[in-house]
């Protein structure tokens, strides 16, 4: 390992520098969100809490659920917050377990708002990662934690889609979304990925999956469907919330069965992963 300047690992005392964070404070389970905003209500169903703590957009908060001790952390918004809070994270983890809960917009036409799609990989329509490894280089989530996801989606009734996700490096001109000020250079853009059957967008996933996948760790995403792009609609707030509360609900109920696996709880667990992983993956 090469030795690490100051300039290159810059510490606040002995906090991470952006995240604010110092061993002990972080637990080996990660839910991680986007907005600081939805650490609060995730937060909320945690049975205790140990660390709260916030920097610029990064918040977490670490604490007690259901017997194991789990944090949740705000990722901000892009590839770019990601990589420094994957990178800051590995520094105070040993072997970190990471699912993203989010949200995107549809791309197929069968995904209606609301719907949950859990990804099983991510097309890089990013650079933040191109920095790490060869453009070819694929982005794909972890097998166990795609399973566990689907499987909680089964558990709670919930539709939700199985697929590849398009993490863009924008919200508008990225993703192809018209505008009245600027110019789009690829409006066709979200056609180009619905034909080739590309599920939805958003713009995290493949820098998680890159990230975590070089360092070994397991990591996942499930994303509710706040957009459809192929009709034009997009969720009203009260829709758009319990769109949210399912995401976050399958988001928990998945990390803990794999804390629970990991610590020999695996029961009826294995069978369950045996009969799932043994059929083919598709939309339900």
């Amino acid at each position: 390992m090469p030795k690490l300047s100051r300039a290159d690992a810059p510490l606040t005392g002995n906090r991470e520098y952006h995240i604010a964070l110092e061993r002990g404070e972080l637990a080996e389970y990660i839910l991680l969100v986007g907005d600081p905003g939805r650490v609060a209500k995730v937060a909320k169903r945690l049975d205790s809490i140990e660390v709260e703590r916030s920097n610029r957009e990064f918040a977490t908060v670490t604490g007690a659920y259901r017997g194991m001790r789990l944090s949740v952390m705000s990722t901000g918004i892009g590839t770019d917050n990601v990589e420094i809070v994957l990178a800051e994270v590995m520094e105070i983890t040993d072997q970190a377990t990471l699912i993203r809960v989010g949200s995107s917009g549809a791309l197929l036409p069968e995904i209606a708002g609301g719907d949950l799609i859990v990804s099983t990989g991510a097309v890089r329509l990013e650079n933040t990662t191109d920095w790490y490894v060869h453009p070819g280089y694929p982005a794909i989530a972890h097998r166990d934690v795609v399973w566990a996801l689907e499987a909680a989606c089964i558990e709670a009734g919930v539709r939700y889609h199985l697929g590849i996700t398009a993490t863009a490096s924008g919200f508008y001109a990225p993703q192809g979304r018209a505008m009245r000020t600027l110019p789009v250079r690829y409006p066709d853009l979200a056609e180009e990925l619905r034909r080739q059957r590309v599920a939805n967008f958003e713009m995290e996933s493949s820098a998680l999956f890159v990230l975590a996948g070089l360092a070994g760790l397991r990591a996942g995403t499930v994303c509710a469907a706040y957009a459809q792009r192929v009709d034009g609609t997009f969720l009203e707030e009260a829709a758009k919330e319990a769109a949210e509360a399912r995401c976050i609900d399958v988001g928990l109920a998945r990390i803990h069965l794999l804390w629970e696996i990991d610590n020999g709880d695996e029961g009826d667990h294995r069978s369950r992963r045996s009969a799932m992983t043994g059929r083919q993956g598709g939309e339900r």
